[in-house]
């Protein structure tokens, strides 16, 4: 469940798709990019959800290896030459005895391969593909289900998908579309790897379909292609946690796609353009069903979004019913549906969960689906292996009657659902207005009322400017590979161009808003907006601009006049090292501070400039040039400086997986540690830098453990963050201040005052809270380098004071959000958020350079 705290090629087809898609230029017919590679369910906490850091394999993603994946296969249309069923024999996975599946009497995942070469045996509907890994390596496991298809129908329906989405008021009148389109419907499962059951629903349904001759089957199966996606998460599953191997959430990640599961089933969407999405979940009793309460994605055609979701919704919850389960006889609650059941808590808001990341790819009917009694976390170890079984029993037939529900309602109402997702790409590309919801426009959905009417108004541009204007060519770079892996289409100015009244210089990105998956692309880069005031409590994050958080500077504008623009595949590459004398490197991008890293591995003389950027001489061009390559960053030419000099980092980190996993992207080494690897006995010989944000408490310590961090805090620094952070930084008496905790459930993107020097010269003016924190009664020697900004520093997001007054944005602004002194810096901000804010990540790579001993 959730937390209750809180792409292939695809080529233009024929001149018809230049049709009604905004600019007559180059970026207005630009095809999508390649990608580039119990019965109360209780409170999830933060530290479940997120989970502490791991010990895994070092992660990292240099820009070589992400434009490689960029060139990944493109899906359809380049197997349009092949028909259905696509079979293959999948070697079996070792037997596994200890994946927790088995004490359920679930299938374990050393199970799935065999059982899916069975079923493809059956007959000629099932496929089987492998979408990609883990990870931890397992492969993902994806099922097709359709009526056979020749491969000239193979290749009519892949390009009726590309008429859906390029031309889609071409495709709104073409008869054949709406005669012969396979409605593509996409089954997700086991996301949060201890939430199994809807693997083995899907197992089920697929043998059923596989062989049933009935006439709904038939019908359904010659007018859809059923998409499965069996374990979206075979790490969790086997070892019966939330997270992935790598202690990620899955289900928070897809706008950022830093695991390869996500961007696996991202990739999933963007090939089968899914009109229709479940992701099947636990626990909450009775089964939960979306559509969600207030506050509704703005970014959405939430008209069409509502109507299917909840309609359907209604079908799931007669089928969930209809199986008989009652509170007195098995303790199954009866189903509920959010959007008419309650009040506020379960919000569609953020694009990070499936569905609602899928509404942005045109599913019109996407639900997140909770089924009811819970098996896992104390469950799974208290209770006797007879009444797991049982519960899990009736959770897969729960499953499977949310499955069935929804593919009669695919069967019954195709036709609207196709029609209905072309209106959605029809509206992104011509520009229109979204249509704000109401029972007029979406009839038989009650309770309609204010509360329900979020919509945006889109800029008619965005502008990734080039040359001067732009802070990071490098953070530039990756965002708009990021957006092209999204599917969103970006255009390059082939010269100097005026827009909105003001000149970009040329090789400017432009992303044109008259596009398909316009909603996507406004989700992700702009602003976003504070909804403080529309409920009182938000389900997950509020805030996650990539425009103000990835480092790239990002321009919205309001006009955009005929330009020539070139589509683009890939961005264009930035590595560049200056052709003769020292070499000076910005340090305002993960990437660049991975660069340096890689550098002083080598055992090249790094220094620090006191504006933070990394000096190199002239001797070492030819490491330089091989990281300007491997990172896409520039080294420009520097005058000779002195400099501080600059050695490798060893680090020892009590901290989440996002931030442990944001540590090893920039190149540190990191030893995770927490209280009870100290109380074990650790060997602070090998790291020179501590980073604490959770899992160690001074407190909880044993003598013998409390001695050996003194003696290391004596000599060496402290990076702390938030409320752990800052109780560490006062046991060991190193800053003179007071922290402040502010609302525990704010979150969001506030406005920063940089005060420079080498921890934030240079540093975006906006950064990431999630229960924000500032710091007063500063002490002799400490430094303010970031404060929060004047006035109301919350851009977008939820932050409310709590109800005496106190911990709101108000309380906040102007107060010091990070501070330093000679042996420790402290953030209130949350520089590494789930691997997402990636402008602000160098922050922290400079407080780590700064403090290790010279």
């Amino acid at each position: 469940m959730r937390s209750t705290r809180t792409t292939s090629a695809r080529p233009v087809l024929t001149a018809a798709l230049t049709l009604t898609l905004g600019l007559t230029t180059a970026a207005s017919l630009l095809p999508a990019a390649p990608a580039r590679a119990g019965t109360d369910p209780g409170p999830v906490t933060r530290a479940e959800a997120e989970g502490p850091a791991l010990d895994h394999r070092p992660a990292r993603s240099p820009a070589s290896t992400t434009r490689r994946a960029l060139t990944a296969p493109a899906a359809e249309l380049a197997d349009a030459s092949r028909g259905y069923p696509r079979e293959q024999h999948l070697a079996e996975d070792p037997v596994n005895p200890a994946d927790k599946s088995l004490k359920l009497g679930l299938t374990p995942y050393h199970a799935i391969a065999p059982k899916l070469n069975a079923l493809q045996r059956l007959g000629d509907r099932v496929s089987v593909e492998v979408a990609g890994h883990s990870a931890g390596g397992h492969r993902l496991h994806l099922v097709t289900v359709t009526a056979p298809e020749t491969a000239r129908q193979a290749g009519e329906q892949a390009r009726m998908r590309e008429l859906v989405e390029n031309a889609p008021a071409v495709a709104a009148r073409d008869p054949r579309v709406k005669a012969a389109y396979k409605t593509p419907v996409f089954v997700n499962s086991n996301i949060h790897g201890n939430e199994w059951e809807g693997t083995d629903a899907s197992l089920k349904l697929i043998e059923r379909l596989a062989t049933a001759n009935d006439a709904r089957t038939r019908d359904l199966l010659a007018h859809s292609r059923l998409y499965f996606n069996i374990t979206a998460n075979p790490d969790g599953r086997i070892a019966g946690t939330r997270a992935n191997a790598s202690g990620f959430d899955l289900n928070r990640d897809f706008v950022t796609a830093s695991q390869p599961e996500a961007r696996a089933m991202r990739q999933i969407v963007v090939d089968k353009q899914p009109a229709v999405l479940l992701d099947l979940h636990g626990y909450v009793n009775g089964t939960l069903i979306e559509p969600t309460t207030p506050p509704h994605g703005e970014n959405y055609e939430y008209d069409l979004f509502l109507k299917h979701t909840y309609a359907n919704a209604l079908r799931m919850e007669a089928a969930v019913n209809g199986l008989g389960h009652t509170p007195g006889k098995d303790g199954v609650e009866p189903a509920q549906i959010p959007f008419r059941d309650q009040e506020e808590g379960w919000d569609d808001w953020p694009p990070i969960f499936t569905p609602q990341y899928a509404a942005f790819h045109g599913a019109v009917a996407a639900h997140t689906v909770e089924i009811p009694l819970r098996v896992n976390n104390s469950a799974y170890d208290t209770l006797p292996e007879g009444e797991l079984r049982r519960r899990a029993a009736i959770n897969v037939a729960v499953a499977g009657a949310a499955i069935e529900a929804t593919l009669d309602y695919v069967r019954t109402e195709r036709r609207s659902l196709v029609a209905d997702q072309i209106e959605v790409f029809r509206r992104g590309a011509a520009g229109e207005a979204q249509v704000p919801v109401a029972e007029e426009t979406v009839p038989g959905v009650p309770g309609i009322g204010p509360e329900d009417v979020y919509t945006t108004t889109f800029p008619r541009a965005y502008v990734i400017p080039a040359g001067g204007a732009q802070r990071s060519p490098t953070a530039a770079a990756r965002l708009v590979d990021h957006l092209l892996a999204n599917d969103v289409r970006v255009g390059r100015a082939v010269h100097d161009v005026r827009l909105s009244g003001r000149w970009y210089a040329k090789g400017s990105y432009v992303v044109d808003m008259r596009q398909p998956k316009r909603g996507l692309a406004n989700v992700l880069l702009a602003d976003g907006r504070d909804i403080s005031d529309k409920v009182s409590v938000m389900y997950d994050i509020s805030g996650w601009s990539l425009g103000r958080l990835w480092g790239a500077t990002v321009e919205p504008v309001r006009q955009l006049s005929p330009v020539p623009l070139s589509p683009v595949r890939e961005a264009a590459p930035v590595a560049h090292v200056a052709p003769s004398g020292d070499l000076r490197l910005r340090l305002d991008d993960p990437r660049e501070v991975a660069a340096v890293n890689s550098l002083l591995a080598q055992g090249v003389p790094v220094r620090q400039a006191a504006d933070g950027s990394a000096l190199v001489p002239g001797s070492a061009r030819r490491q330089a040039t091989a990281a300007a390559r491997t990172y896409d960053v520039a080294f420009d030419a520097a005058r000779p400086t002195g400099g501080t000099p600059l050695t490798r980092v060893r680090v020892a980190a009590a901290v989440t997986s996002g931030e442990l996993f944001a540590l090893r992207e920039m190149g540190f080494e990191v030893t995770p540690v927490s209280t009870a690897v100290l109380n074990a006995g650790f060997d602070w010989s090998g790291v020179e830098v501590l980073f604490v944000s959770a899992g160690l408490a001074y407190d909880d310590l044993n003598p013998a453990a409390r001695r050996a961090l003194d003696d290391f805090l004596d000599g060496h620094g402290l990076v702390g963050r938030g409320a752990a952070g800052a109780a560490l930084n006062a046991d060991a008496g190193l800053l003179p201040v007071k922290p402040v905790e502010g609302n525990g459930d704010a979150n969001g993107v506030v406005r920063v005052v940089n005060a420079g020097g080498g921890i934030t010269a240079g540093a975006p003016e906006h950064s990431f809270v999630y229960a924000p924190l500032w710091f007063t009664d500063l002490g002799r020697g400490v430094r303010v380098e970031q404060s929060y900004a004047v006035g109301d520093p919350l851009v977008s997001g939820h932050w409310r004071a709590l109800p005496d007054g106190t911990g709101g944005p108000a309380a906040a602004a102007g107060r010091a959000s990070v501070v330093s002194g000679p042996h420790a810096v402290l953030f209130g901000t949350e520089p590494l958020f789930r691997d997402h804010p990636k402008g602000v990540f160098a922050q922290v790579g400079r407080a780590l350079f700064t403090l290790a001993p010279r």
